[in-house]
């Protein structure tokens, strides 16, 4: 049994954590519409309020917060005390977009809000390379009868460049890169799968097929959906799962590792923090708590 410290409660749907290097937490409340941070003394500041949905959050190489805003793709929806994302209500949608926030004053700025002609509908996760470039995915929209074919994005920080990378997918979420920066992991959420993608230039990836059984890293049996992401010092993916609630462990080779079980059915993210990066920080969005404990192997340090 994982032993866990509360960090802090009463959170809206808390996702997207970044361990900073004052011991504090910043993450967004996507139903409370803003970002927040969790101090090392568990006060809560309010970085900045955000319209639609903040979803994935990530430090960029100017030290400024890069957010993936899902435009208000969920609504509220709460089963026995556990919190859902509940179904797309179009008069809360305002459209997807990557914003960039000043941790310091708040200030939001919109970067992007389409990729070559096509809306943005509800960007989710983001990692950074060691170029300072950002890959995000595109988790889109289920609205009706209508379920959306998104991708795998790659854009740079100035607003001067947006590419989609990898077209189709399925609802794509959490999103990694490999300790050498030379593979790219997602996760697809109903699928519960984990693909990768060879890296082989600035925002490039080899020619990809979902089809290609070697690009399918791993595949969760039952019904076992995927979140967020974050990668170990060893390579491995640590994937947020739904419904089997908790944190699977998925080794560079395909090998599940091991499930650590949280107890809140939508544990949706995790990163690392301490000095030595064996400081587990969780999302347990379902039961609106941040939560910690030391993990088996270190995280791998991010580029920024």
């Amino acid at each position: 049994m994982t032993n866990f410290v509360e960090v802090a409660s009463d959170l809206s749907f808390p996702e997207g954590p970044v361990a900073l290097p004052d011991g504090s937490v910043v993450l967004v409340e996507m139903m409370k519409r803003c970002i927040t941070r969790i101090m090392p003394d568990a006060t809560k500041q309010v970085v900045a309020e955000i319209a639609g949905g903040p979803n994935g959050l990530a430090i960029g190489p100017d030290g400024a917060l890069y957010l993936c805003n899902n435009g208000g793709s969920f609504s509220k929806q709460i089963y026995n005390g556990v919190t859902y994302p509940g179904p797309f209500d179009p008069d809360l949608y305002i459209g997807g977009r990557i914003q960039r926030v000043d941790l310091d004053s708040g200030e939001v700025t919109d970067l992007y809000t389409h990729c070559d002609g096509h809306e943005l509908r509800g960007p989710n996760d983001i990692v950074f390379d060691k170029q300072g470039g950002m890959w995000f995915t595109e988790h889109g929209i289920r609205h009706g009868r209508v379920f959306d074919l998104t991708g795998i994005y790659y854009a740079k920080t100035d607003g001067s460049l947006i590419r989609e990378v990898i077209f189709p997918c399925q609802a794509p979420n959490g999103i990694g890169l490999s300790p050498d920066g030379e593979t790219l992991y997602w996760a697809e959420t109903f699928n519960g799968r984990v693909f990768k993608a060879k890296i082989i230039g600035e925002g490039e990836v080899e020619k990809f097929s979902s089809r290609d059984p070697r690009n399918c890293l791993a595949g969760l049996p039952g019904l076992q959906y995927l979140d967020s992401l974050a990668v170990d010092s060893d390579g491995n993916v640590c994937v947020a799962t739904l419904m089997n609630g908790g944190i699977t462990v998925i080794s560079p080779s395909g090998e599940i590792i091991e499930h650590i079980a949280t107890g809140d059915p939508i544990t949706t993210n995790i990163c690392f923090g301490g000095t030595d990066l064996r400081t587990a920080y969780i999302t347990l969005s379902g039961l609106g708590k941040l939560v910690s404990t030391t993990w088996p192997r270190p995280g791998l340090k991010l580029n920024f």
